[in-house]
């Protein structure tokens, strides 16, 4: 079994993924991969079963809470945590995502090392170096 830890980052903007996948590349056991839809994310969460995932509320189509509804609908991907990430910070924003079963919010823009300390926490790594 490996010591790799996958995480998924469901995220429509190419550039907000970069900046996700630079900030955990100094956890060396953590592999970031992109979905840019929440359809594409539900298809790799149940091909990949990821240790993690990190949705965006606000992608186009269908938004990252519904995304994170169906995937805690499927019995077989359920288990995996989910951390909305999101530049909406209006109120009851953090509400809504714990109900549609997420288990952390992060606004958007985040501070790096908290943020992976989030991460690594979800992952049960640790993150000091």
């Amino acid at each position: 079994m490996s010591d790799r830890r996958r995480v998924l980052y469901v995220e429509d903007d190419y550039h907000n993924f970069l900046l996700v996948q630079r900030t955990l590349s100094v956890l060396p056991e953590v592999e970031v991969r992109n979905a840019a839809s929440a359809d594409e994310g539900l298809e790799m969460a149940r091909a990949e079963k990821p240790d993690l995932i990190l949705v965006d509320v606000l992608l186009p189509g269908m938004d990252g809470l519904e995304m994170t509804r169906r995937l805690k609908a499927d019995e077989d991907i359920a288990h995996i945590p989910v951390v909305a990430l999101t530049a909406n910070v209006m109120k009851g924003e953090r509400q809504r995502a714990q109900d549609a079963g997420c288990v952390d919010f992060v606004a958007k823009p985040f501070s790096l090392g908290p943020f992976r300390q989030l991460v690594a926490k979800y992952l049960g790594i640790d993150d000091s170096f």
